[in-house]
């Protein structure tokens, strides 16, 4: 018996032995004079049992029936043995079983088919949602087995409205700067320019290069080819310290993992393609309904893309290269032959921007001004005058080369010479008299 209900039997025994009235254990128990003879009734009749409400111990009469439990928890163990409470209500409540998400959580603990569940984190402060959308968006790549051993490892690319959650994402092979630009793109033409955009720490966005002589000069810090590209569309770009500080696209991801995984096992996806279209027709609008909350402030400060390049122009890869005297310019292992119709500008020596958008056009820029060329298959090589063969042997001058002097010859054959020893010594008494 609970506590009311002996304190029912103390009074109502006070009555019987004629120690109260009726109309006063009413009063104490806090019910009507009518309900008090009913109950000094039914403890005459039956006892302290007469007091126990009848139900005690019986199933409710707005139970749901055991067939429609057992057919439940079957279909659970059959289907979704990995889903959460909540998820399987709601793809159960497709299958035409309506239940709510505190009973199948009963269910499922009471047959051991789920586990309480309690997580303790370090303390951190919370930062309030953006005021308006548009204002700040948050971009994460997630890397997961997205098919379930169905296809390839890929990774998907989830941005977030900070101040209603709306969410909006694309699969591709790997988190690369390609990804990011053609994700944040597609959000573009779908939305608007966001004004702040906030990402992680990751190569994509952030640069360790040591700043060049002319960024020095400009005040400016090196930059990545998405930074680059944030930069002249003037959204700024904010990175976050520890995954904590951008938690709303965090934990989308952990919802993402665990309902998409599921959604597109029971609709039988397994290549990116197909995922993407699951996503953008049925998936994100049905999420973005259930998850989706309404901005403190009405209206959407999304900005249109600024005047001039095209967007597609800017979420590309630049890079400067100079052109070399034969008008080349080389380039990823690739030779453009610039278009003799720019001989004016004199291109040679200078700079020009080597543009690759994202679907693989080349374009080469010198000040704004889109230049013609053409690939070559190689570099043209420069002449080369014939080598002169030159034998390596030893070479030895013949007996009769002025080099080896005079000629040696046998006495016999010798004629006759002149002395130059006694001319020369006659010579010197002649001009030398004093001397003997």
């Amino acid at each position: 018996m609970s506590v009311k209900e002996r304190r029912r039997q103390e009074l109502m025994s006070r009555v019987q032995d004629k120690q109260m009235t009726v109309a006063k254990a009413s009063r104490l128990l806090g019910v009507s004079v009518r309900q008090g003879w009913r109950l000094c009734k039914r403890y005459a009749g039956h006892g302290a049992g007469g007091l126990v409400h009848g139900l005690r111990g019986k199933a409710s009469n707005h139970a749901i029936k055991t067939s429609v439990r057992q057919a439940v928890l079957k279909l659970y163990r059959e289907k979704y043995d990995d889903f959460g409470p909540t998820l399987a209500c709601e793809q159960l409540k497709k299958e035409g079983h309506h239940v709510g998400v505190k009973t199948l959580w009963r269910w499922l603990l009471k047959d051991g088919l789920w586990a309480r569940r309690r997580r303790r984190k370090a303390h951190r402060s919370r930062r309030e949602r953006r005021e308006c959308l548009g204002e700040l968006v948050q971009m994460d790549g997630s890397h997961h087995d997205w098919f379930e051993a169905r296809g390839r490892w890929c990774v998907l690319m989830v941005m977030i409205d900070d101040a209603t959650g709306r969410t909006f994402a694309r699969f591709f092979e790997g988190e690369t700067t390609a990804a990011a630009m053609e994700v944040f793109g597609a959000y573009v033409r779908r939305h608007g320019l966001p004004h702040e955009l906030y990402v992680d720490r990751d190569s994509i966005y952030r640069s360790d290069r040591q700043a060049t002589v002319e960024e020095e000069l400009r005040g400016q810090g090196p930059a990545t080819q998405f930074g680059r590209a944030m930069k002249q569309l003037d959204v700024k770009l904010i990175l976050a310290n520890s995954p904590q500080a951008k938690g709303r696209v965090e934990r989308m991801n952990g919802t993402l993992q665990d309902r998409l995984v599921k959604e597109m096992r029971l609709a039988k996806i397994s290549d990116i393609a197909a995922a993407n279209a699951f996503l953008n027709k049925a998936f994100l609008p049905a999420l973005n309904r259930k998850f989706m909350v309404k901005a403190k402030v009405p209206g959407d400060v999304h900005r249109k893309p600024p005047r001039g390049p095209k967007l597609d122009e800017v979420l590309s890869f630049q890079e400067k290269r100079r052109v070399s005297n034969d008008w080349c310019v080389s380039w990823r292992n690739r030779i453009f032959q610039l278009d003799r119709r720019h001989e004016r500008m004199a291109l040679a020596g200078r700079e020009v921007v080597v543009r690759e958008k994202l679907k693989g056009t080349i374009q080469l820029l010198h000040q704004g001004h889109t230049l013609r060329w053409r690939e070559l298959a190689e570099r043209p090589s420069r002449p080369r005058l014939k080598p002169i063969v030159s034998n390596n042997q030893p070479w030895k001058p013949p007996a009769e080369h002025p080099w080896r002097g005079v000629p040696r010859v046998s006495l016999a054959s010798a004629a006759p010479t002149r002395d130059l020893h006694a001319e020369r010594t006659r010579t010197m008494t002649v001009l030398l008299p004093g001397k003997p």
